[in-house]
Formats: structure tokens, sequence, C-alpha cells
């Protein structure tokens, strides 16, 4: 306990940056991944069939693909490409990438359990399909895949963690917790500081997540 109360003396305000810095990353990942995987999904409902198979490679690729080796061909790769991106863009394009994917296949099960009949009805009253998708199916969609967005963004807010492979200007967390590891001999009281934010910051994230299910979920 002791230990902990000098990291908190000594690197408090440091802390506090790292916390403001995961959450900035978090957040900023979340909405453009968050946008991009709608615009995915919606793109994947058009009767294109090649546009649908790229879309669907899309999503396989970065679902699956290790986001540390992601962010190393983002680093390393493009480079040799020409195209140099700083590395906390990197970082954010990394985490966008991977929650766009996610994204898209949450919606994609969400979009299922609308039901047919009422896309029947909507076009009986006239509605374009594009209006059908944005007026009927994809704000169902939306109020099912609370729960699995939630779970989301807690996974995205603790991969944030990536940005301590990169030199940032800045440190998050994790990078802090290795330099005082580094710099000193209270690296673990360093690390259960970092856990706590870490743990403090995903359930406030549940909390949140749950109410707003509460509010939205459609009652069958």
């Amino acid at each position: 306990m002791g230990s902990v109360l000098k990291v908190l003396a000594d690197y408090g305000p440091a802390f506090g940056q790292a916390l403001l810095l995961t959450w900035k990353l978090t957040a900023i990942s979340f909405v453009a991944g968050f946008a991009l995987g709608i615009v995915v999904t919606v793109a994947r409902l058009l009767p294109l069939r090649p546009l649908r198979f790229v879309l669907t490679t899309y999503v396989e690729i970065f679902r699956n693909i290790p986001s540390v080796a992601l962010l190393i061909f983002v680093v390393f790769a493009l480079p040799d490409l020409n195209v140099l991106i700083d590395y906390e863009p990197s970082v954010i394009l990394t985490l966008t990438l991977v929650c766009s994917a996610f994204t898209a296949d949450y919606l994609r099960t969400g979009i299922n359990t609308v039901g047919i009949g009422q896309v029947e009805a909507a076009r009986s009253l006239g509605l374009s399909p594009s209006g059908v998708i944005v007026s009927v199916v994809l704000p169902q969609a939306l109020r099912s895949v609370v729960q699995p967005m939630t779970s989301l963004l807690i996974a995205l807010m603790l991969s944030t963690s990536l940005a301590s492979q990169v030199p940032l200007p800045g440190r998050e967390l994790t990078a802090l917790v290795a330099k005082i590891a580094n710099d000193s001999a209270i690296g673990m009281a360093a690390f259960a500081v970092a856990a706590s934010a870490y743990l403090g910051s995903g359930l406030l994230i549940a909390w949140a997540g749950a109410a707003l299910e509460k509010k939205v979920r459609i009652l069958r």
C-alpha cells in the first residue's frame, strides 16, 4: 500500500495525463470506427455482389488480424509505399479499422433481428430501399447491439495499450508503467495503479452501456 501511495505522490499528474490520452485514443477510434462500420454495413446491404464480396473480405480481415500486426504494418510497411502517417494517427487508424470491422459484424447480426414483415410494410408505404434501411432497419439494429458495442468499446479502451509500442509524444497508461518500471523499483505498484485505472474505466463504460441498453432496448 505504501508503494502505491508513493507512486501516486511521485507520478500522480503523469498518470492523469496518461489516462486522458487513453480516453482520447479510445473516443476518437470508437467514433471513427463506429461511423465507418455503419457505412460498411449499409453498403453490404446494396444489391451489388462485387461490393458485398469486397466489404465482407474487409470485415473478415480486420476482425481476425492481430492489432499489433496491423499497427506494425501501418507504422513500418506503409512508409515503403510512400504513405507516411505519424505515430498517434497510426494507432488511431489501427484501432479504427478493427472497431469498424467488429461494428459491421455486430450490426449485421442486429439487422437479422428485424422482421421481414416490417421491411415489406415499409416498402408498401412507398419507402425506397435506402429509406427502408435508414428509417426502419438500421435504427432497430442499433438498438439491439448496445451490449456487444459496449463490450467492443471496453476492448478498444484496453487495446490502446498498443500505443506503448510506438514513441508517442505522450504516454498512455501501459507506456507510463513501462517507463516507471525501467526507471525505478516500484513497477508492480505502478502496474496496480494502471490496472485500477483500466478497471475503473471499463466499469464506467459497462455502467453507461447498461443504462443505455435499458433505455433503448426493444421489448419482445
